[in-house]
């Protein structure tokens, strides 16, 4: 599996986006570029003809927009979801929360470094959605910042989760890969991966990311950790 190939397309409205995120990608063995997309219609036609590991989605697009694109190949209802990195700006962190709800696995910013299109790329292929704290924490950050002044005085709510899944959580949250809690919590992979199973089916989320976004917005992990 580690050998397998991983087909990617790209959706963003700059020819130059698309044509430097390609050259990045193309150049590392193991990852192909199979598409590209100037729109979101079309990068529906591709995603739906081409199925590829990884899709990446801008927000602004003509015809379609970004977040619609992730609803319809990853959002509830989907019966093959695909893998959707959205790729975003400083300035559209008050687009994350509809993305999650949509079935986006991560978040790249559009300055990313090279080894980070690639690190993104690489984790969304094996599920593992979160990329990095560079990426997504910043941008869960303002779920917080948000639902703090929504519930200011409350405590957390933790749905029922134990102290060692909520542990998990919080580490989950800040980005540590299953590898890093194992290490963290003196816990085996095996052990960590059913904790984070049993976190997914009580929280009724879909992946790392939407983990992460739950501890974020209900005070589980803190800005300041």
């Amino acid at each position: 599996m580690a050998d397998a190939q991983i087909d990617v397309v790209i959706a963003d409205d700059q020819e130059l986006v698309r044509t430097g995120f390609g050259l990045i990608l193309g150049a590392q063995p193991g990852i192909r570029v199979v598409g590209e997309a100037a729109d979101g219609v079309e990068c529906l036609e591709l995603a739906r003809r081409l199925r590829p590991q990884v899709v990446l989605v801008d927000i602004r697009m003509p015809r379609l927009d970004g977040l619609e694109v992730v609803r319809q190949l990853a959002g509830p209802g989907v019966g093959e979801p695909m893998n959707v990195v959205v790729i975003t700006t400083f300035d559209q962190d008050d687009y994350v929360r509809t993305a999650l709800r949509y079935g986006a696995c991560g978040f790249l910013l559009k300055d990313a470094s090279p080894g980070l299109l690639v690190e993104a790329v690489q984790a969304a292929a094996r599920g593992d959605a979160l990329v990095s704290p560079a990426v997504t924490v910043r941008l869960l950050k303002r779920l917080e910042e948000s639902e703090r002044s929504r519930t200011s005085g409350r405590s957390p709510a933790v749905s029922g989760l134990s102290e060692r899944e909520l542990d998990i959580v919080r580490l989950v949250a800040v980005g540590r890969t299953n590898q890093e809690i194992c290490d963290e919590l003196f816990l085996s992979l095996s052990t960590v991966k059913t904790y984070l199973g049993r976190v997914q089916t009580k929280l009724e989320a879909r992946n790392r990311v939407e983990v992460a976004a739950w501890a974020w917005e209900h005070g589980v992990v803190r800005s300041d950790r």
